[in-house]
């Protein structure tokens, strides 16, 4: 009996997990995150925020929505995606509606840009196990749209160049359409909550992402000069909760929105 070529065997293996997948997706959105506090806007700073003590600004309407950074360090060290920073005067860390954390630029590194600002927040662990394997869930919290948004996906492989991967969308927060620009920099986690990677480009057409590998963000960490902080375990993250697990990151400000201000 003749033997089927390696390729073709592998080939069939990715078929089949996307038709498992695609089967799911509808089954594996994220409800709505809830609406804004109102009149939040006009609130000062809670006085339990990591950033009750830090220097401020008011952003005003002028300000663009850029995308997502997390915190690698709770004395303020961010990582985002290059994209998000490209042509930005004035980035900031938004920390509370209408709020944002003057963010200063520390290194650049392939995908990766290197963020601090003054005040942090608590940060993400890093994955301590080898690269993610084929059909392992990926879970990607921070903005998109407008507003919060968070995507699930399944890891397929490396894709092109040594530092991506290739992730294929299974789920998303209900109602979620089009580009996930906002997205650009959300951190890839495991289901350990364990930051495996970081969006840097998608193809919503195809339901396909593509990230970083952990060691290229710990690449930018180096450039930086910088070093991530000895985070607490990650909370577990499965297809049912990845929707209020993201919301609980987006609350701590583990999980932020980067938007850009005019000078």
């Amino acid at each position: 009996m003749p033997r089927l070529p390696v390729w073709l065997i592998y080939l069939t293996i990715v078929a089949a997990m996307l038709v498992v997948a695609l089967g799911r997706r509808e089954h594996a959105n994220a409800p709505q995150p809830p609406p804004p506090v109102p009149g939040a806007d006009q609130a000062p700073i809670s006085p339990s925020s990591p950033f009750a003590n830090a220097t401020l600004v008011r952003l005003s309407t002028a300000k663009v929505a850029k995308g997502t950074a997390f915190s690698m360090n709770d004395r303020g060290v961010w990582l985002t995606a290059r994209g998000v920073i490209a042509g930005c005067a004035r980035p900031m860390i938004a920390v509370a509606e209408g709020w944002g954390a003057p963010a200063k630029l520390r290194a650049i590194d392939g995908d990766t840009a290197v963020l601090t600002t003054d005040g942090g927040a608590p940060a993400l662990p890093m994955a301590m196990a080898a690269l993610a394997r084929s059909g392992d869930s990926g879970f990607l919290p921070g903005f998109s749209g407008g507003g919060p948004g968070e995507v699930a996906a399944l890891f397929l492989g490396r894709g092109i160049g040594r530092d991506r991967l290739a992730w294929a969308e299974i789920g998303h927060t209900d109602g979620l359409k089009g580009p996930l620009s906002g997205l650009a920099g959300a951190p890839v986690l495991n289901a350990a909550g364990e930051i495996t990677g970081m969006l840097v480009a998608d193809a919503p057409r195809r339901g396909r992402l593509r990230t970083t590998t952990p060691e290229a963000l710990i690449r930018a960490l180096t450039a930086a000069k910088l070093n991530p902080s000895a985070a607490q375990a990650g909370q577990p993250i499965t297809l049912d909760n990845y929707g209020r697990a993201a919301d609980s990151l987006r609350r701590a400000l583990s999980v932020a929105e980067v938007v850009c201000l005019a000078r």
